[in-house]
């Protein structure tokens, strides 16, 4: 079994991304994006989780955390399932969501094909943590958080996005971050 992609310190700051199962675009919708947010600031408050850099793009997330006294794994697994499950069911019930049936259907599908998962399956299990152990690599991985959306052709700017990238720049951003 590889020990690439691991968490294997417990006071280590990380750089995870995580997906959507199929790379659906979900986070298209400001609904969704704000459950995912709420998730954040309850594991930020009550999971010791400290956040420094964020973006949400429309089908995945980049982060850079770490937690206190806790086991980053169990923080992000904190973080995911009830998203999960919080995001599902608001797809189910939007009425005005035009892809719910076949967003349900991908999810459900996902959802068979996993042994450990029971009904839908919305994020993919790998997470992929990489440690952050140096002032370069750090660098290098915030500022690919925050030009994530720039490369990708939705704004000319990263503070137009919705990411830490505006705390960065003197705003005030949707969740509390602390500054690298």
């Amino acid at each position: 079994m590889s020990s690439k992609y691991k968490f294997h310190n417990k006071e280590g700051l990380y750089f995870v991304s995580f997906a959507v199962v199929n790379w659906i675009d979900v986070f298209v919708r400001p609904i969704y994006s704000e459950i995912l947010l709420e998730s954040f600031n309850y594991c930020r408050k009550n999971l010791g989780m400290e956040v420094f850099c964020w973006c949400i793009m429309p089908s995945h997330v980049h982060l850079i955390f770490r937690t206190d006294d806790k086991s980053p794994q169990m923080v992000l697994g904190r973080l995911k399932e009830p998203t999960s499950k919080q995001i599902v069911k608001a797809i189910q019930e939007n009425a005005k969501e035009s892809r719910r049936e076949w967003m349900l259907w991908m999810f459900k599908r996902a959802g068979a094909k996993s042994s450990n998962v029971k009904g839908y399956q919305f994020w993919q299990h790998d997470n992929h943590p990489i440690e952050l152990w140096s002032v370069e690599v750090i660098e290098q991985k915030a500022n690919y958080i925050h030009y994530n959306p720039v490369v990708a052709g939705f704004v000319n700017e990263p503070h137009e996005w919705r990411s830490s990238a505006i705390d960065y720049s003197g705003g005030k951003g949707l969740i509390e971050v602390t500054h690298l």
